[in-house]
């Protein structure tokens, strides 16, 4: 019962939070800088379900990695860690790729650390749980 409540529950909900964050901003917010930007790449935005399928298991990977950081790591050494391996390590892939629409990281950058800190939050919160 320990794993669950201090292991399992909070990777979990740190990863519905990651996957929401990810939904609503490129879904409803930024949607229509990538579908434009692969559109001009003579591309489709990919946007099928085994996408979102994808998505899901990179949040549930970026929330256990939070989790293993929280354990040595401050809230806010943690959260500017699992930031930098979960988001600037994808952007310079995504960049050299050319797949990036560089327009929206005025948004991104800050919603990302949000998304980073409110992960941290709840994964270090759950985990000291009695």
């Amino acid at each position: 019962m320990i794993i669950i409540k201090k292991i399992i529950l909070p990777i979990l909900l740190a990863s519905i939070w990651i996957s929401i964050s990810e939904f609503i901003r490129n879904t409803f917010l930024l949607h229509k800088y990538w579908t434009e930007h692969y559109q001009n790449l003579g591309l489709t935005f990919p946007e099928q379900p085994i996408n979102g399928s994808v998505w899901g298991i990179w949040s549930l990977c970026y929330a256990s990695a939070i989790f293993i950081f929280s354990k040595k790591y401050t809230m806010v050494q943690t959260t500017l860690l699992s930031w930098f391996v979960g988001f600037v390590f994808m952007w310079l892939v995504m960049g050299n790729l050319g797949v990036l629409p560089y327009g929206i990281l005025p948004i991104a950058i800050p919603l990302s650390l949000l998304e980073s800190f409110l992960a941290t939050f709840i994964i270090i919160k759950l985990s000291k749980l009695k």
